[in-house]
């Protein structure tokens, strides 16, 4: 075996474990993974043999398969194509021999590399595409970080650490920017289910259609005037997506609620790209009548609050209680914090408004929600983000950034003739963030150098996962009903056809290079040389030296005579020499494109060894 394949392969088993530090430890198949590597690195350990050094090759580019599955991120793919690369390279090793040194298995190792990228975009591009991987929460305690959950207890969290993993990207690829930054308010979940503690969603985890239902017909594009919002979402365990609230999906697979939720038909366990149209107007959740739910209070259970609330609730209209409601609030010393305190276990929205006033986003939206059930509004709470950066790279659109630090929290009420209204509590409190990031009008991604070397690397990472992530089943039904019309039944043949015709010119390619690249490189270029002759009608004749050769084409082209002799005579002092060198060769090489280069363009020869010389 080669020497160099054992480096190779524990070098692969590196890429491999840093590949496996972004896995989360929730995904089923991220432990499929961790166990396979370690199976890997064990079997590497102990292989003495060829056949077992070549079990540790097959299992290295399993593992790498299955990471790219779990993490198609720009960066992880990256990694995971070298981590391939530095495989494939080990393999060529323990199969060549002690022969080829690093540089010379890694080229061959990328040729093969590049040999298969044809059968992958085949299969990339025809097959349909797999549904993502499914995921679980995580649950909450005393302490928790910033970001989205399906239930919210305010009252739990004594402390709340900031999150500044990303979130989701928006870009707006058909130009403009984004709202101003008061008004961006990205919903995700609705929470309508309230026990006195503790908000729910009533949405559905995962709606996925039944078996045997046909899948419904794909979205019309946007027409003209309607403009785009495209969405770069990280994995997030949830069943919906952010969105504005204004415009329609684009995609088959989301679903917009009653509610105003958009589920997605998959599980949030893996990034997920999407686009909407972009328009202004209002949507249809926003005059969908309320439902009983959102009057649901348990009695007794805040009766302080409850006591506030019974005068509102006498009032006229359902704009009036709010507007008392939001009188009392501005009126309250609320200060925003992210470190309030656990609130009690009995009336511990009570203990919030009318003792400790100290509390984050959920505090405020829970208590502002529940006193509108109180005083008869229909009411219910939003988390989504709020705010967000907006980060323009040097080339391409700009877009907003989303961390897990503009998690936020807000309350919709329901008022008679104009539907369900947005109301930010928090934004009354004083010290809200928001309300500082408008006063100071920082709106803009920060210009520290780190900061944006940062900004650039992520444009290119929402180019990728445009285009990657982007192509999904919808684009992939179109391209086939395209390609076959109304006989999508012949997928299976056309994809067998292009796959052997892909296979087949990559064997070819694979096999040109080799010959291409085989034998004695001096005598490789000479007939390479003489090939640029032979195209011209000059060929040496049976028995003819090269120098005589030579002076037969200085008679015909006497331009050529001066790099013509410089060749020739080079070649000759390589070719008879006792230990030809590699710097030699290199300048046989350099004469060689200089004459070639003289025989295709006429010009003079001093001129063309000028140019060589450069």
């Amino acid at each position: 075996m080669s020497r160099a394949a054992a480096p190779l392969q524990w070098l692969t088993m590196g890429l491999l474990a840093l590949g496996l530090l972004g896995l989360s430890p929730a995904l089923s198949l991220s432990l499929l993974a961790f166990g396979l590597a370690v199976l890997t690195a064990l079997k590497l350990r102990e292989a003495r043999s060829l056949e077992e050094r070549r079990v540790v090759a097959l299992l290295q580019l399993v593992c790498a398969g299955l990471l790219a599955a779990l993490r198609p991120e720009l960066a992880p793919s990256l990694l995971q194509g070298l981590a391939i690369l530095m495989a494939l390279a080990g393999l060529l090793a323990l199969e060549l021999g002690a022969g080829p040194d690093w540089k010379a298995l890694m080229r061959r190792s990328l040729q093969v590399l590049l040999a298969a990228l044809p059968i992958a975009l085949v299969l990339f591009l025809l097959l349909p595409r797999l549904m993502p991987f499914s995921n679980f929460g995580a649950g909450q305690g005393m302490g928790a970080m910033t970001g989205l959950s399906d239930s919210m207890e305010p009252g739990s969290i004594a402390r709340l650490a900031v999150s500044r993993q990303a979130a989701a990207r928006v870009a707006f690829p058909l130009g403009g920017g984004p709202p101003p930054l008061e008004q961006r308010y990205w919903r995700v979940l609705v929470h309508d289910r309230f026990d006195g503690r503790r908000w729910r969603s009533s949405a559905p985890p995962f709606p996925r259609p039944a078996a045997g239902q046909p899948a419904p017909p794909a979205p019309p594009p946007a027409v003209p005037g309607e403009g785009l919002q495209l969405w770069l979402v990280e994995p997030s365990g949830l069943a919906a997506v952010p969105w504005s609230g204004a415009g329609r999906p684009l995609s088959a697979d989301l679903t917009l609620q009653r509610s105003g939720e958009l589920l997605n038909r998959a599980p949030g366990s893996q990034r997920r790209v999407y686009a909407l149209t972009r328009t202004t107007d209002q949507a249809d959740w926003r005059t969908e009548p309320p439902g009983p739910i959102d009057l649901v209070l348990p009695r007794g259970d805040n009766p302080q609050l409850e006591a506030l609330a019974a005068p509102w609730g006498r009032l006229g209209s359902d704009r009036e209680r709010l507007n008392a409601a939001g009188s009392w609030f501005r009126s309250q010393p609320f200060r925003y914090t992210l470190e309030p305190g656990a609130l009690p276990s009995q009336a511990p929205l009570d203990h919030f408004l009318f003792a400790s006033r100290l509390g984050f986003c959920g505090h405020y939206a829970s208590a502002f929600t529940t006193l509108m059930r109180a005083a008869g509004v229909p009411a219910r709470v939003v988390s989504g983000y709020r705010g967000g950066q907006w980060v323009q790279p040097v080339g391409g659109n700009g877009y907003v950034d989303l961390r897990q630090a503009d998690a936020h929290a807000w309350s919709e009420v329901w008022l008679q003739g104009e539907g369900w209204q947005r109301i930010d509590p928090t934004a009354w409190a004083e010290g809200d963030p928001m309300a500082r990031a408008v006063t100071s009008g920082d709106t803009s991604a920060g210009a520290a150098p780190w900061d944006w070397l940062q900004q650039q690397w992520w444009s290119l990472d929402i180019a990728w996962a445009r285009w990657w992530l982007g192509y999904d089943s919808e684009q992939q039904q179109a391209l086939v009903r395209r390609l076959l019309g109304d006989r999508p039944h012949l997928l299976g043949l056309v994809v067998l056809l292009a796959v052997a015709v892909s296979l087949a010119a990559s064997l070819g390619g694979l096999g040109w290079l080799g010959r291409r690249r085989r034998g004695d490189p001096l005598r490789l270029e000479l007939e390479h040389t003489l090939r640029a002759f032979a195209r011209h009608g000059m060929a040496p004749q049976a028995g003819e030296t090269l120098p005589v050769f030579a002076q037969r084409l200085t008679r015909r082209w006497p331009v050529l005579s001066a790099p013509l002799n410089a060749y020739v005579g080079h070649y000759q002092q390589q070719r008879f020499a006792s230990t030809p060198s590699r710097t030699g060769w290199r300048e046989t090489q350099r004469l060689g494109r200089t004459l070639r280069r003289s025989l295709r363009a006429g010009n003079l020869p001093e001129e063309a060894v000028q140019r060589g010389d450069r």
